[in-house]
């Protein structure tokens, strides 16, 4: 029998990548979602003290193998949907605009208007989740440290007038400069310890040695950041009481409420327009009406997102946690 010399095409890579960007796409989305769901439980759930907020971020940080996660499901989907991303920003041409002639202008598609405004929201979140990340996860980010079998997360706020009674209902204590300072060095005994061979004290003596290394590696924690003038620190055992309050924080700023909301009016509109196209991009929605459909659908997610976002924004210290 005569062999046949046929072979199967090969898969262009541009199209790979191509679909990968979009399947990383929907896959933010759902990560989108639940970020700003969970944010929300800051402002909207009025009179619950952020509990939702709380029980949601210490539900993600007691995930198994954490930093895997971050990395593998977070860390690399952002990064693939960003550099193919970045590909279509260089490559891109919008004819949305009116032109001299010398380039297409079809100013009357609004679907011409959406890819325009793909590519702009691309830019900002391109910066705006870069800053984001730096941020929230190594500027704010709060430090902790262990004394016997509570850790203690540790946050440098602005003080306000609320911060009194809120301490009483979510559990955290507050420490100005003053008192941040009047916790003292080992004494010339705990040093003396330390110096000995381990082999040559008591049991007793190494519980006593044990327990003064966590209390200077606390106070260490404590003094990692100094305050700034009108900063206390905020000392909780909570991890998620500690990131409500940094969040509280961070909203009390005009800025910072300015450039959340540009940041959350982006992501949303460039995460559900793309959901869009992804339906269409992976043959889910072929007629028209069913491109209708969803949509309709995408902007009806769009805006119930969107509003979720901003309530956490201009909701968790004006309106629900100011006292």
């Amino acid at each position: 029998m005569k062999k046949s010399n046929y072979q199967a095409p090969l898969i262009p890579s541009a199209f790979i990548w191509r679909k990968l960007h979009s399947f990383t796409g929907l896959w933010l989305v759902l990560f989108l979602i639940e970020h700003l769901l969970t944010n929300s439980q800051a402002a909207l759930l009025i009179g619950d003290n952020g509990n939702g907020f709380v029980r949601g971020v210490n539900f993600l940080r007691n995930l198994p193998y954490l930093p895997v996660i971050e990395i593998f499901l977070l860390g690399v989907p952002f990064l693939i949907h960003g550099i193919w991303g970045i590909k279509y920003l260089m490559t891109s041409q919008s004819n949305s605009f009116p032109s001299d002639g010398s380039t297409p202008s079809l100013t009357e598609y609004p679907r011409n208007h959406a890819y325009t405004w793909q590519r702009i929201t691309s830019w900002i979140l391109l910066f705006g989740i870069i800053a984001h990340v730096v941020h929230m996860r190594f500027i704010e980010y709060p430090n902790s440290a262990q004394k016997g079998t509570q850790i203690d997360y540790m946050v440098p706020i602005m003080e306000d007038r609320g911060l009194a009674t809120l301490s009483k209902r979510i559990n955290f204590n507050i420490l100005d400069s003053q008192q941040i300072d009047s916790f003292k060095n080992p004494n010339e005994t705990m040093i003396n310890l330390s110096e000995t061979p381990k082999e040559n004290l008591s049991a007793e003596q190494l519980i006593t040695l044990q327990s003064n290394k966590e209390e200077q590696n606390w106070i260490k924690a404590l003094k990692k950041r100094p305050l700034q003038e009108g900063q206390v620190m905020a000392v909780t055992p909570d991890f998620g009481v500690a990131e409500l309050l940094m969040v509280r924080d961070t909203f009390k700023s005009p800025l910072m409420i300015f450039l959340y909301t540009v940041l959350v009016l982006t992501a949303c509109y460039h995460g559900f327009n793309g959901l869009w196209t992804f339906m269409i991009g992976w043959g889910i929605t072929l007629t028209a009406r069913s491109q209708q459909l969803m949509r309709t659908f995408a902007t009806g997610l769009m805006i119930l997102i969107t509003f979720l976002g901003l309530a956490a924004i201009w909701g968790t210290y004006w309106i629900n946690l100011t006292y």
